[in-house]
Parts: structure tokens; sequence; C-alpha cells
């Protein structure tokens, strides 16, 4: 028990993605928060940890079904992956929510003042969201793909300008924390995406697309902070 208590919550997700619902479930940050150990996110939530124990191991002792073991994957290929799946997300739906947003703060913002602050929101995170993603792009993933190169080709690497890839990640992942700050607060104006009694379908759609960008970020979030960055890191060690 002692030892799978002080394992940190996002490495049970990166071994199997599965556990990610459980976590959910106790409201457990297991993306931008994952380096903190089950034993600590259950003091710090009230959780009775033998009842959590027992939940993720009836996750992982189960067959089938597993998820995309997606720590077996070459880095160069899990950015391309991000970047043409979850960049291209956020590329796609951030104006259309913007838009719906903006039509509920015109027909229901009387009525719903609450809907000002969501806006704002998200509209702030969509804005460093496309900055932060922009970055990736442009520094951190080319230097990860020259590490794979050079490993595979069994070359030396040029020092990065950056220094090293431990100061691009150390942004980007307070970054990531300051958008998973920005949804949690979306999350708990919204009541967990829970539309009014007097909600169109418009504002259903709405939510329900928020939930949706939410749980995509989620994910988005922890392949990086918990899986690519710490491969990078790794692989980056073995040039120095």
């Amino acid at each position: 028990m002692s030892t799978i208590t002080q394992k940190q919550v996002g490495e049970f997700v990166a071994e199997d993605f599965r556990t990610a619902a459980v976590f959910t479930q106790y409201g457990i940050d297991f993306c931008c928060r994952g380096n903190r150990t089950l034993e600590d996110v259950c003091e710090k939530n009230g959780i009775e940890t033998n009842e959590l124990v027992h939940r993720l191991e009836q996750v992982l002792n189960t067959q089938g079904n597993q998820t995309i073991d997606y720590k077996s994957w070459p880095l160069d290929l899990l950015v391309d992956y991000i970047e043409k799946k979850h960049h291209r997300y956020v590329e796609e739906k951030t104006p259309i929510l913007k838009q719906f947003l903006d039509k509920l703060c015109r027909v229901h913002g009387e009525r719903h003042p609450e809907l000002f602050e969501i806006n704002e929101l998200f509209t702030a995170s969509a804005g460093e969201l496309s900055q932060h993603m922009k970055k990736e792009e442009l520094v951190l993933f080319p230097f990860v793909k020259k590490l794979v190169k050079a490993e595979l080709g069994n070359t030396a690497i040029e020092a990065p300008g950056f220094g090293t890839v431990k100061n691009p990640i150390a942004m980007m992942m307070q970054e990531h924390d300051n958008e998973g700050g920005r949804f949690r607060k979306i999350a708990e104006i919204t009541d967990n995406y829970t539309p009014p009694t007097d909600a169109c379908n418009t504002y259903r759609v709405t939510f329900a697309m928020l939930q949706e960008f939410e749980e995509d970020l989620h994910l988005h979030i922890h392949l990086e902070n918990n899986i690519l960055f710490p491969a990078a890191e790794r692989l980056e060690n073995r040039f120095c």
C-alpha cells in the first residue's frame, strides 16, 4: 500500500489513461497537478486512501478496452500527434465557442450575468493558448525532434539558444497551470457545465462544447506534462 500511495497521479494516468476517469470523479487534477502523490491528494481532498486505491486497482486489473499507450511512442511521433490533434482542435473550436458565448451574453446576459465572466475567462484562455501553441510549434517541438534525430543518428547536437530543454518546458508547464486554473473556474461557475432550466439549445450546446474543450485540454496537458516533457529531459541528458 505504501508504494502505491507514494506514486504520482500523473504516473498512473501515463501508464493507463483509464485511471483519468477515476481521478476526475474524485475531483483530482491529473494533468496540471499530476506531480502530487496519491497520499497527498487524498489528504488534500479528504478522500479515504483505501477507497481510491481500490477504485484504481479495479480499473488497472480490468482487461480489454486498453487505451493508447502513448508512453511507448517515439517522441517525434508524439509531438506530431499533439500538434495535429490537440493544437488543431483548439484552433477549430475556439472561434465557434467565442461566437456562441458572445451570443449567449447578448441574449441571456441580463438574466445570467455569470455568462460575461465565463466569456471573459474563455477569451483570455483562447488568446493565451494560441500564443502557447505557437511557442511549442516554433521552439520546443522542433528541438525535441532534433534530439530524436541526433539519437537515431548517433550524432552530436548543438546547444539551443534557450540553454536547456528544461527552460521552455518550465514555461510551458506554468502556462498549463494558468489555463487549468481558468477552466477550473469556468467549471465552478457553470456548476460543472450544467445549463440552467431556462437554457435554449444554443445555451446547452455551448456548455457541452466547453466541457468537451476542457476534457481535450486535460488530455493535451497530460500528454505533455506527464509523458513528453519528462522524456525530452531524459533524452537531452544523454547528450550531456
